[in-house]
Parts: structure tokens; sequence; C-alpha cells
């Protein structure tokens, strides 16, 4: 399965380079698009769980890496949940 990087800058500055086991991520993001936090963990937990999904399709098991990820970045978001404006910006799709 062809996989995709994905980095992203939050609010704060912090960039990160997180991880998707199928092409689906660019189906949720668009490079140098920002979204709030919310929208941007809602469309993370979408696109990574579909990919896993696909993993488990074509393998028979979960993606463990995709759901790591997804912890990571729900984890990463909290630190936003009282800033109400605070965006999340795709800076590339790899």
């Amino acid at each position: 399965m062809p996989v995709m990087h994905f980095r992203i800058r939050w609010p704060d500055g912090i960039e990160a380079n997180c991880y998707s086991p199928s092409t689906v991520v660019g189906e949720f993001f668009t490079a140098g698009e920002s979204y709030g936090v919310g929208e941007f963990v809602a469309r993370s937990r979408e696109a990574l769980n579909i990919g896993s999904e696909r993993v488990r399709e074509k393998y028979g098991f979960a993606c463990s890496a995709a759901l790591d990820q997804l912890a990571r970045i729900e984890e990463d978001a909290r630190r936003f949940i009282a800033t109400h404006d605070a965006r999340v910006t795709v800076l590339a799709l790899d």
C-alpha cells in the first residue's frame, strides 16, 4: 500500500510529521490550508481510520501505526482546547 506523510504546524508553531498508511489523507487535507483544531482532529480521525481499515482489508489486521498517529494527534490537540480560534496548518502532503 502506498503510504503518505503529512507535515503540520500546530497553533504554537511546533511542526510534526504525521503518517498515514494510505493516500486517503489527501482527500481530507490540502497543503497550505489551515483547519480549526477540532476540524483537523475530526478529519484526521476519519482519514486514519479509513487508512487503517484499508490495511485490514488487504492484510487482515488494522494498522497500529495509523491508530498510534491518531492518538498522538488527539493528545497534541488537547493543548489547544481552550483556544477558540486555534488552527492547524497542513504544510505538505508527501
